[in-house]
Formats: structure tokens, C-alpha cells, sequence
């Protein structure tokens, strides 16, 4: 279920991408800062010497949502015929 955003089912699916890359990026926090792994015992973040303790949900949830765009893309008007 950990990558279940990159195919397209009814109960992991992302509509917008910046929605499916904030979840990817939450995931990627969780699983590189706050899950210990068995054989290391320690978190990746922690092996790597990025971080210095295991972080909780609650400073994942505190780290600052990126800011979207709302603007769109380059488009074409039709002209009025």
C-alpha cells in the first residue's frame, strides 16, 4: 500500500500532482526519519548522520506544507470567429 499512488486505484488515487507529490514526500519522511529499522536499529536519516534522533509524526505534521501555484499552464484563447 506504501506505493499504491503510482497506479491508478479508486482508494490511493491522486487527482491533482501536486497532491500525489505531497503525499509521496510525507511518505518519504516517514519512511526515511521516522521508522527504525530492524537490522539497523536506527532510522536511515540517523545511518546517514542527517538527523540525530527519531522524528514523530508530530514534527513531520509541523514541517511547513509547500506552497502550491495556482497558476496554470500556457494555453491558447480562441479567437472569436
Amino acid at each position: 500500500m506504501g506505493r499504491r499512488r503510482f497506479t491508478r486505484s479508486t482508494n490511493a488515487f491522486s487527482e491533482k500532482v501536486e497532491n500525489h507529490a505531497w503525499a509521496i514526500s510525507l511518505h518519504l519522511m516517514h519512511y526515511n526519519f521516522a521508522r527504525i529499522r530492524k537490522t539497523l536499529r536506527i532510522t536511515p536519516a540517523m545511518a546517514t548522520g542527517v538527523a540525530d534522533h527519531v522524528w514523530s509524526m508530530e514534527e513531520i505534521e509541523d514541517l511547513e506544507k509547500p506552497v502550491s501555484s495556482t497558476k496554470r499552464g500556457l494555453y491558447n484563447k480562441r479567437k472569436a470567429a
